[in-house]
């Protein structure tokens, strides 16, 4: 199993994850399984449907929500905070690293009012530095 991050109550992040990771997720209290990998983007990874059949077959939801190196656009900041709002329970959301899941968590806590402050402590405890999203923190949560 792959390292899991662990930033909150309600979210974990980590690198790619396989099919058989899957139960084991669900045996540790996970709810669903966000995607934030495009297909294909390197040779060998896991494909998401493989993950989300494997999701399912373990009562997990699972959504795809990837992020390419074009970044982050509005509709996958809705769309990361909609998955995490509708799992009711833990999440875990990965891509190749854990970052870009990170990143697009504390994108979407902050489009739901989030702190800035307390989303970049959060993200600085799983190992994550976001300090270059706080412009972007700052103006979705209505603080700029």
């Amino acid at each position: 199993m792959t390292e899991l991050r662990r930033i909150d109550e309600t979210i974990s992040v980590a690198p790619q994850i396989a099919p058989e990771d899957v139960a084991a997720l669900s045996a540790a209290g996970f709810k669903a399984v966000i995607n934030n990998r495009p297909e294909g983007e390197e040779p060998g990874q896991p494909s998401g449907g493989s993950v989300c059949a494997a999701a399912e077959a373990a009562g997990l939801g699972y959504t795809a929500i990837p992020v390419t190196h074009a970044g982050f656009s509005t509709d996958m900041v809705e769309a990361m905070a909609a998955a995490i709002e509708a799992a009711g329970g833990p999440v875990l959301a990965y891509c190749r690293s854990g970052t870009r899941s990170c990143n697009l968590w504390a994108l979407a806590q902050a489009s739901r009012g989030g702190d800035p402050d307390a989303l970049t402590a959060k993200a600085a405890g799983a190992g994550y530095d976001i300090s270059g999203l706080r412009p972007a923190l700052e103006s979705l949560s209505g603080r700029a």
